[in-house]
């Protein structure tokens, strides 16, 4: 069966697991970092309450859980910032699924997702100390930019343009 990734529901169980999964993760790595320790509990947990999804529902939006043999091992979200550009986010696997080959075809199902929502490019930010997501991105045909917002949790910008060719958009 291997790997699929699909559209869920942002308020699914399976979505909100993966959401609690991601947010854990990258808050306790820059606390780690910054502070020499994990995220104190009370703070992710309102950090986690502190986002809905809500952007990445449609039209705007599109919250995509990637799959290994049937199991939700990962997420990534688009969503439309204009009529031509839109943002990659919430990328992220289980650290057992890591690699697998998985971020690639997640990637790739986000690139699909984006050109449905009307696309033509797909821009993301990451931190410093993201260094496998930023290898990643690199590898998948992103290049590096200026900023494109104010994040202050973002040291670096991606930007990749999405060719469509008649009849290419796939549906996800």
């Amino acid at each position: 069966m291997g790997w699929t990734v699909g559209a869920e529901a942002v308020d699914s169980d399976v979505a909100v697991a993966l959401w609690r999964a991601y947010y854990t993760e990258v808050s306790d790595r820059w606390y780690l970092l910054h502070e020499g320790r994990a995220t104190d509990p009370d703070e992710l947990e309102r950090g986690i309450a502190g986002s809905d999804g809500a952007e990445l529902v449609p039209p705007g939006g599109q919250l995509l859980v990637a799959r290994y043999d049937g199991e939700p091992v990962g997420c990534a979200g688009v969503r439309l910032l204009d009529v031509g550009t839109a943002e990659l986010t919430r990328v992220f696997l289980y650290q057992r699924m890591r690699g697998k080959g998985g971020a690639a075809v997640l990637v790739a199902g986000a690139e699909d997702a984006a050109r449905a929502l009307g696309a033509a490019r797909l821009v993301l930010d990451t931190r410093s100390d993201l260094v496998e997501a930023r290898r990643l991105y690199m590898r998948l045909g992103y290049t590096e930019t200026e900023p494109h917002n104010s994040s202050r949790y973002a040291d670096h910008w991606f930007c990749k343009r999405l060719d469509v060719a008649p009849g290419s958009v796939r549906e996800i």
